[in-house]
């Protein structure tokens, strides 16, 4: 007799013996079965999308072993596309450009202590200098100035065939300070080998584009020359629209050559600024503790300026104040002599220079070789003034030779610092 078992859903023997061969599925069971088996297909599913338990590819694996990328930053992203082909060539590091503000700059830290741009900072941080340049730089003595009412020239003397003569003494002389006699000549000397503070001004307009590059190397073999490690200091601008340095005081060779052949040409033509930042920001500071020091700025330039901020007579006023004799040479080899050779030559006879014409750009190395000679063969003298007052105004100098076919080349005068200006220098003190 059989009877159904309503819990296995099979039919048992009366005896209680299951018949495996005649088992009945009810319809709860089937369902049962149905869900386990949509279970399982689920599970499988979501294992086999699983990749941590799969085996990655050698590139998913380099993807994963990268470190997260950082957050976009809108305003450094430029920077850095910018900078990336810097990495694929590099390039040695150049030294840091100045721009020198000519006038009314401030020389106070900003109030709201805003920050500064990095390239002003770093123009700020001056370099390490090596021991020669440390004790070349500035060559300040350690004691204190005296004001003493004293005027300090260097002039030159060349005869009728324009040969240098430098054998004289200070009677063969007649020094007249504001139409008078001084009062006492203190010193008087043949400086041959006076230290030297020069600055070269190497115009980078784009109206000198043409002979540029000539010019650039006769200037690097002119410092090679002219500059001696052990006693003299040069520095570098070049000048467009604004005049920078691109290599201050040194007595590096080899950096004064780097800082010529960082020039490029390009913009207009801030001539005027260019001559009274170089008295005004750099010359003017040199000191010597060795007895004297000359001042000299070489004007490489068509004389041509139409974006500086001051005038003419501003930078002339500035080098006469700083005592700078400004030696310039004209680029124009037109063949005729144009309003900017008149403005060089005004510049350089009013400081004591001499203004260099070459008829070829060849020619401009002569330039350079005759500013070498005569930066070699000058007469430094320094004088007490017979009515010196410490007002500010502009006094005249005039030197002459007793022997008429001598001919004296100096600055034509000098500006008397005020009272207040005595309190911390002497007049023409070095």
């Amino acid at each position: 007799m059989l009877r159904l078992h309503e819990d296995v859903g099979t039919f048992v023997t009366g005896n209680g013996l299951l018949k495996p061969d005649i088992i009945v599925f009810p319809m709860r069971v089937f369902r049962l079965v149905l869900s386990a088996s949509m279970a399982a297909t689920v599970a499988l599913t979501a294992w086999a999308q699983d990749g941590s338990s799969l085996p990655s590819a050698p590139s998913a694996t380099l993807e994963q072993q990268r470190p997260p990328a950082p957050p976009p930053q809108s305003a450094q992203q430029p920077q850095t596309q910018a900078q990336q082909p810097k990495t694929e060539d590099p390039k040695p590091q150049q030294p840091v450009l100045e721009t020198l503000d000519p006038k009314l700059r401030p020389r106070v830290q900003p109030a709201n202590g805003a920050p500064q741009s990095e390239s002003a900072a770093q123009a700020q941080t001056p370099p390490s200098p090596n021991k020669n340049e440390a004790e070349g730089s500035q060559d300040k003595p350690f004691n204190i100035v005296v004001p003493v009412n004293e005027v300090n020239v260097v002039f030159t003397v060349t005869d009728k065939h324009n040969h240098y003569v430098k054998d004289l003494k200070e009677t063969d002389f007649r020094i007249l300070d504001n139409s008078k006699p001084p009062a006492n000549v203190r010193n008087f000397a043949s400086e041959t080998n006076l230290p030297l503070r020069v600055g070269l001004l190497v115009d980078a307009s784009n109206s000198i584009r043409d002979r540029f590059r000539f010019e650039q190397q006769a200037a690097i073999e002119f410092l090679n020359q002219i500059v001696h490690p052990d006693r003299d200091q040069a520095f570098v601008i070049g000048f467009d629209t604004t005049p920078e340095i691109t290599q201050d005081f040194t007595n590096n060779p080899e950096k004064l050559a780097a800082g010529v052949r960082m020039l490029r040409p390009g913009g207009g033509t801030a001539l005027y600024d260019a001559v009274y930042g170089a008295c005004h920001d750099k010359l003017i500071k040199t000191q010597s503790n060795r007895g004297g020091l000359r001042r000299a700025i070489i004007l490489l330039s068509d004389g041509e300026d139409n974006q500086s901020r001051v005038t003419r007579d501003d930078a002339i006023e500035e080098a006469q104040r700083a005592e700078v004799i400004v030696y310039t040479i004209s680029t124009n080899v037109s063949g005729t002599k144009s309003r900017g050779d008149k403005i060089l030559e005004a510049i350089a006879n009013a400081t004591g220079g001499r203004a260099f014409f070459p008829f070829k750009i060849e020619e401009v190395s002569d330039a350079f070789s005759q500013i070498q000679e005569e930066l070699r063969s000058q007469y430094a003298i320094s004088y007490k003034p017979a009515d010196f007052n410490a007002d500010g105004k502009y006094r005249s100098i005039d030197i002459e030779a007793v022997n008429k076919k001598y001919k004296v080349r100096s600055r034509k005068g000098y500006f008397a610092p005020r009272t207040t200006e005595r309190a911390a220098a002497a007049v023409g003190a070095q």
